[in-house]
């Protein structure tokens, strides 16, 4: 079991930065984390040389790891004590890391975590193929953990990102999108995965259907709360602050729910502004657009969606039992709505 770490129980206040939470809530499963990032390491080893250079550049890249420390946490939350936990993590973040690459390339990004794009980089081709190798290792982790029901779901799961992603794609350049499915898109392309994070940590406890529930709603809500406060800070945060640059959604023609909201808030004008924005994919009308979202009370509507979701986490961990990881895992979802960047 990993280093315990007592949690200060008044340390997570809204004057505390979201960095400094994070950093607490990793601290308390330490080895744990380092038993992650050893065997993602180990499992980027290939005698292919471009797979060996760019993994070693996908893991210096650095990363909050939420999805393994969601698993983790919520094993560690009903007395899990084995080692399966360390595999299903990678699988977790290599899974997610497939997709962001694939991402990049659809989106033609040139930063992502302050640093050049591995597709603006190594190009497009090579991007998509090593995104490939990444989902196709992961699955070769899972055989190695032998559980036929991990299989079940993680099949699933990687099934409904890429309906996300799919559904993402169709609903790019339209500004008549609701936020219905907005959330539906965000669901599947984020959540789902934080939501099978949370159900593998109580299936390695062997916990009963009830628990497992609840960990994987907890997973559900904390993965939509991440990803509307990541559209939210697309007009919030600088460049630097979020290591991609300022209106890259705008500029791709995603209709996130700031910009939806104001759409449907905004007057006949500046609606006609917004729509051609997004259709045309438009970043030079980026001040504008975020004018419009700012004055039509769409960011504090943002913010309360977010909250209501993390709220919705927390709640599913009350049947939990009591302990630091519980609290732990309450605070993860402090920090999907509190953090900057």
């Amino acid at each position: 079991m990993g280093t315990v770490t007592p949690l200060n129980s008044g340390y997570f206040e809204a004057t505390a930065s979201s960095t400094e939470s994070l950093s607490e809530v990793s601290a308390l499963i330490p080895d744990d984390l380092s038993a992650i990032n050893r065997h993602i390491e180990k499992q980027l080893s290939s005698d292919v040389a471009l797979i060996r250079q760019m993994g070693a550049y996908i893991v210096t890249a650095g990363g909050k790891r939420l999805r393994p420390l969601t698993l983790v946490l919520a094993a560690r939350s009903l007395d899990y004590s084995g080692t399966a936990h360390i595999d299903l993590a990678a699988v977790i973040e290599f899974i997610h890391t497939a997709t962001l690459l694939h991402d990049d390339v659809v989106d033609e990004s040139e930063l992502r975590r302050g640093r050049q794009t591995a597709n603006d980089l190594w190009g497009n081709a090579a991007s998509v193929l090593v995104g490939d190798f990444l989902y196709s290792r992961a699955f070769q982790m899972m055989v190695a953990v032998d559980h036929m029901r991990v299989m079940e779901i993680m099949s699933t799961t990687t099934n409904a990102i890429a309906e996300g992603e799919v559904m993402q794609l169709l609903n790019t350049h339209n500004p008549n999108i609701t936020e219905q499915q907005y959330l539906e898109t965000i669901t599947r392309k984020t959540a789902r995965l934080f939501e099978s994070a949370g159900r593998l940590g109580a299936i390695l406890a062997d916990a009963g259907p009830a628990t497992e529930q609840a960990l994987a709603d907890y997973g559900l809500n904390l993965g939509i709360a991440f990803q509307i406060v990541d559209d939210m800070l697309d007009y919030t945060a600088d460049a630097e602050e979020m290591g991609k640059n300022s209106g890259d959604d705008l500029a791709e023609g995603k209709a996130t729910l700031p910009l939806i909201h104001a759409l449907g808030a905004c007057s006949p004008d500046q609606h006609q502004l917004l729509s051609s924005a997004i259709s045309e994919g438009n970043r030079d009308r980026f001040i504008e657009v975020k004018s419009i979202i700012e004055s039509t009370g769409a960011l504090a509507y943002t913010s309360r969606r977010t909250r209501d979701y993390a709220e919705a986490a927390r709640q599913s961990l009350e049947t939990l039992p009591a302990s630091p990881y519980r609290t732990a895992l309450a605070h993860l979802a402090d920090f999907s709505v509190s953090r900057t960047f």
